[in-house]
């Protein structure tokens, strides 16, 4: 079974960037989907971004667009996300996730019921 485990989230001030990492237990990872959902205290987890197999293909919630950056390597067993200009509304735990489907129409993105693999999920908090 993949395993998924996320590292590089922290204490940031406002303004400030990060960069999330999510390294996979072996090399199917690049045959999947990565998206990544964040959960905010006392909230329900929400998808902030995709990216597909190949790398081709990335979508982004209008909440995340233009300040994260979701990418890939193969090679690496690894998915990533950069993200810029944080605001304290992305204070949550950050979770990536591996959806075993070669396309879903974009309203489907972003539904945690799409994906089947997650990792632990990791703190980040944007407060100055």
């Amino acid at each position: 079974q993949l395993q998924l485990v996320e590292s590089g989230g922290g204490l940031v001030q406002p303004g400030g960037s990060l960069r999330l990492s999510c390294t996979a237990s072996d090399s199917t990872l690049q045959y999947y989907a990565i998206g990544w959902f964040r959960q905010a205290p006392g909230k329900e987890r929400e998808g902030s971004t995709v990216i597909s197999a190949s790398g081709g293909r990335t979508d982004y919630d209008d909440s995340v667009r233009g300040r994260f950056t979701i990418s890939r390597d193969n090679a690496a067993n690894a998915g990533y996300l950069q993200m810029n200009s944080l605001k304290p509304e992305d204070t949550g735990i950050y979770f990536c996730a591996v959806g075993v489907w070669t396309y879903l129409p974009h309203q489907q993105l972003f539904r945690p019921g799409e994906y089947h693999y997650w990792g632990q999920g990791i703190q980040v908090t944007v407060s100055s």
